[in-house]
């Protein structure tokens, strides 16, 4: 039961077929580097980087020192493996489709 002093924060982690959610209790006013390191997934992931990895509440991005609000969900999110304008233009570009050839035409005799 949290009081007027603590809130509940959830931590989400994604790895490629794999999702992660865990809830901290821990005092208000905590920042989300606390939220996360409370949460112990640091030790179970330790291939996440805070200095390098963008964190974020509910989708937005947000610094560490961002303070989490009773509720929050913090997300750390994965570095990006592939440019996001060249996955775009991949999609959107036609198939394309090898060249029919055309049949010869015949001269009468």
């Amino acid at each position: 039961m949290t009081d007027a002093r603590t809130i509940k924060a959830g931590v989400a982690y994604a790895l490629s077929g794999q999702q992660i959610w865990l809830t901290v209790e821990l005092e208000a006013g905590a920042t989300v580097q606390e939220v996360i390191e409370r949460s112990g997934i640091l030790e179970k992931f330790p291939e996440i980087d805070l200095e390098k990895q963008k964190v974020g509440i509910f989708g937005k991005v947000a610094t560490l020192e961002a303070e989490v609000k009773e509720g929050d969900r913090v997300e750390i999110y994965r570095p990006i493996t592939a440019d996001p304008k060249a996955v775009k233009r991949k999609k959107a570009a036609p198939a394309k489709k090898p060249l029919a050839k055309k049949p010869k035409e015949q001269k009468a005799s």
